[in-house]
């Protein structure tokens, strides 16, 4: 049995940062102590010295782009970025090509990461207008939850029939997560903004055409929806102000019926960043004000926002340098994710104990994700040490995407991940991630 001795961490768990020892027997944490010592002669020992010990990052909404899609991504490359960038479970979304829904479709996703993945992984069933019974068949226990796409996606993604949306909301057997953007204003805004500069729209317009009111209108009507039919309902990837107030925090998460995210990206960015951007942070929601970021990080600190998520999205950068109108949406985001929110920590925005609560705790309860999330006797060991004084500039030749770029190229962090465990494994030490596809299907305790 594979057996390891984490020594001289600063665990971070439950809000509390102390030191201490990890001991890992097999796929399991097994000791959490102030002191360990070796139980056996060939037990792998790693020093963190001193550096911090977090439960591996879980990303709920990533797009690996398989299949259909691969020239962009592919389960095997973007869930070797994963593990360097300290996420050791994602939740993939279902705009593949052909789009994940059925559960023929979606199985055959999940036989795919099962020969290649890295990282632990789950894929949602995609919502469509005439997919009830489908969505109907989903065991809880399996599959992460059901997708809706109230705003345009791939292939018949666009759930936009009434009695189609409420059908599904009262049917579904797990979790419902939503994309929110109201079509009807992004057509009507985007028709605007093209008359007025025809081909040469400029990015800069992306929050205009995509606008704040487009999402307000959208999140307004999931989340009466919900409580409504009484559906569990998770908001994905909210961008304004005027959404926060659909949200509360006066009730512990696990008691919540109503859950929310947030990207990196709106975040990190904000409109001003698009002249210098441009359609690299061309994002659906779009990045807007930074008086929608400020609201967004007040709401992430004080409850209303519960989960920090990626959205990871990779597309090709000849896609992306193409004209605003022709640009995908979407960016890669895996491998930066916790080191951009450990620089958030530098300049004094957010905890360590509050960014793994948003990115390992959090993300755990809401799916109830069976033993991962927590560095707890009796869990998997998904485990990541990070070196919070060990600065790094992001280039080309250490991107792992299969796109070859990031939004955050040439930026300088100033905490590196160093290790990642993978179901007690050592997936990834100091820039190389190593061939051991340990990921497992993630289970669900409901």
């Amino acid at each position: 049995m594979n057996t390891v001795l984490i020594k001289n961490a600063r665990i971070v768990n439950e809000g509390v940062i102390f030191e201490g020892d990890v001991l890992i027997e097999g796929e399991y944490i097994v000791e959490v102590a102030d002191r360990i010592s070796p139980k056996s002669a060939n037990c792998r020992i790693i020093d963190a010295e001193g550096n911090f010990l977090i439960p591996g990052a879980i990303d709920d909404q990533v797009h690996f782009r398989e299949p259909g899609l691969t020239h962009k991504g592919d389960i095997e490359s973007e869930s070797r970025a994963a593990v360097a960038g300290g996420i050791t479970s994602f939740i993939e979304q279902p705009n593949t090509v052909p789009n994940a829904v059925t559960h023929e479709i979606l199985e055959q996703k999940y036989a795919r990461a099962e020969e290649v993945s890295f990282a632990n992984y789950s894929f949602m069933l995609g919502a469509t207008n005439d997919n009830l019974e489908e969505v109907k068949k989903t065991d809880p226990k399996n599959v992460a939850g059901i997708k809706i796409f109230l705003g345009s996606s791939t292939g018949n993604m666009l759930v936009d029939n009434e009695q189609a949306l409420e059908k599904i909301f009262e049917a579904s057997p797990t979790l419902i997560a939503v994309h929110c953007e109201d079509e009807t204003t992004i057509k009507n805004n985007l028709q605007k903004y093209v008359e007025e500069f025809g081909d040469e729209l400029p990015s800069e317009h992306h929050p205009l055409i995509r606008s704040a009111e487009a999402c307000y209108i959208s999140s307004s009507k999931a989340v009466a929806l919900a409580k409504k039919t009484g559906a569990r309902l998770h908001v994905f990837h909210l961008s304004t102000a005027a959404e926060m107030d659909l949200f509360s925090n006066k009730l512990p998460l696990e008691e919540k019926k109503i859950t929310a995210e947030v990207c990196i990206h709106h975040l990190w960015f904000s409109d001003k960043d698009y002249a210098a951007k441009g359609n690299l942070i061309k994002w659906n929601p779009a990045v807007k004000t930074e008086a929608d970021r400020s609201a967004l990080w007040e709401a992430l600190l004080d409850g209303r926002i519960d989960v920090i998520a990626t959205d990871h999205a990779p597309h090709t950068l000849e896609e992306k340098n193409q004209p605003y109108l022709q640009a995908p949406s979407g960016g890669p985001l895996v491998q930066h994710a916790v080191v951009a929110m450990f620089e958030c920590y530098h300049r004094g925005q957010i905890t360590i104990e509050k960014i793994v609560e948003k990115m390992s705790h959090n993300p755990a309860k809401i799916f109830n994700i069976d033993r991962r999330g927590f560095i707890k006797v009796g869990y998997y060991a998904d485990l990541v040490i990070v070196n919070a004084g060990l600065p790094w500039n992001v280039k080309k030749e250490n991107i792992l995407y299969k796109c070859g770029w990031s939004p955050f190229e040439n930026y300088n962090f100033k905490s590196r991940i160093t290790h990642t465990l993978v179901n007690g494994e050592l997936v990834y030490q100091n820039w190389k991630v190593k061939d051991i596809r340990c990921g497992k299907r993630l289970q669900f305790n409901r």
